[in-house]
């Protein structure tokens, strides 16, 4: 996956809107579906429950249904975009404690990760405005940079292939 800049401005808006629909739809759906339920079926003790969840796990699943099905439509494409990084990065963070070992030892690949994922982080960060943290990501990026320039490796996100977290 290749880092990409993204417009910020677009992104936070199309991602407020898409989270203020999804709660919208997960609110009213759920109380829509409870409370026919409820009314075609009512239960004399007053207890509800398994309506009210089964309204909830039903609006639940149609909203993950609709995320699935207008992800690659045009008001998506960043948000989409930074999910899937996200997952890319979890993929990498999972095994961070091997790639650190590795990068030690000047494995290529072990750097490469890294700093698609320091790279990735800092868009990720920039997009949010966490910058608390950029600091700290700055440390870590030089020492990496130190490894890099030690074993004579030239690191870019460009060349990244999350295959080669398999030998891992």
């Amino acid at each position: 996956m290749q880092l990409i800049n993204i417009n910020k401005a677009r992104y936070r808006r199309h991602l407020k809107f898409v989270m203020a629909g999804c709660i919208g739809i997960l609110a009213i759906g759920s109380l829509a579906i409870s409370q026919t339920l409820i009314a075609l079926f009512p239960d004399e003790s007053g207890s509800h429950f398994h309506w009210n969840l089964l309204g909830v796990v039903i609006t639940a699943i149609t909203v993950a249904w609709l995320l699935n099905k207008y992800r690659q439509h045009d008001f998506m494409t960043e948000v989409t975009y930074v999910w899937e990084l996200k997952q890319a990065l979890n993929k990498i963070n999972r095994k961070m404690p091997k790639l650190n070992a590795a990068s030690l030892e000047g494995n290529v690949d072990a750097l490469l990760a890294i700093h698609y994922s320091y790279a990735g982080s800092r868009l990720l960060w920039q997009l949010d405005d966490n910058t608390l943290t950029m600091d700290e990501l700055a440390i870590k990026q030089a020492e990496l940079d130190r490894l890099a320039e030690k074993y004579n490796v030239t690191l870019s996100a460009d060349g990244y292939d999350e295959n080669i977290l398999t030998q891992f």
